[in-house]
């Protein structure tokens, strides 16, 4: 079973070799390290090319520049039967892999929990599950989701059936959208054991669903546009999960 594993970079070389490091000495040397650079202007692509190692695949993305579309660009050139979703500034525990893919032998698609940390790898908090009393479920994700996409992982089915994501990023973030299409068709499990120490710091490209001041009418448009975007699909995925 080859394993993808996804990466969207950009600026991030204070933390890049680090996040590196963890996830490529749980890979084997058929897996994929498939990272989309987002046109870095500091040593983020220095570093990364440093390693000379033939299961890193580096991608530049020249248009639609946001973390969203990196994030899609560095999907669109995996090819691993298994597909983990990671940032460019956390950090995996050793033994994230063998976890996620003995969950992945009854779950299309799974979540684990993580550790918080801050910039000096002081943890902030011991567990995301408990803090924001994460739960799978279709319509609790649509009213509000704490999952990460640093935290995912999921068969090629659910890659599948995800790409190409809804033309408007502003509306559906990518973890978002990949979650909500897992909730909806595919069968979804919570790993209950933190996986990756996640890094909060003020530089992160996206707010973990933490800041998110939405107004009322843009939350329910969201939500909206989701459903809409859901059920635009429901002919592939059906015929996705009978091939």
């Amino acid at each position: 079973m080859k394993i993808s594993v996804c990466v969207a970079t950009y600026n991030g070389e204070k933390y890049i070799k680090e996040q590196i490091d963890s996830i490529l000495c749980q890979l084997n040397l058929g897996d994929e390290l498939i990272i989309s650079d987002d046109m870095s202007s500091d040593r983020t692509v220095e570093i990364i090319n440093s390693y000379n190692d033939n299961r890193i695949k580096l991608f530049y993305h020249e248009v639609d520049h946001g973390f969203v579309k990196n994030f899609e660009n560095a999907l669109n050139n995996a090819s691993g039967d298994v597909i983990f979703l990671s940032d460019q500034d956390d950090i995996w525990m050793n033994d994230k892999v063998e976890n996620i893919l003995r969950a992945l032998e009854i779950y299309d698609f799974v979540v684990s929990d993580c550790v918080t940390i801050n910039e000096k790898r002081e943890i902030i908090d011991e567990s995301r599950f408990k803090e924001y009393n994460i739960k799978t479920g279709f319509w609790r994700l649509m009213l509000k989701t704490r999952y990460l996409g640093c935290c995912m992982a999921f068969r090629k089915d659910v890659l599948n059936a995800v790409l190409p994501f809804p033309r408007n990023a502003y509306l559906v973030e990518h973890d978002l959208w990949i979650a909500t299409v897992a909730e909806c068709y595919f069968k979804v499990g919570l790993i209950k054991r933190p996986l990756i120490q996640y890094r909060r710091h003020g530089e992160n490209a996206s707010s973990g669903g933490i800041t998110k001041g939405y107004s009322i009418p843009i939350k329910i448009y969201r939500r909206l546009y989701r459903l809409a975007c859901l059920l635009k699909i429901c002919n592939r995925v059906l015929l996705i999960k009978k091939m």
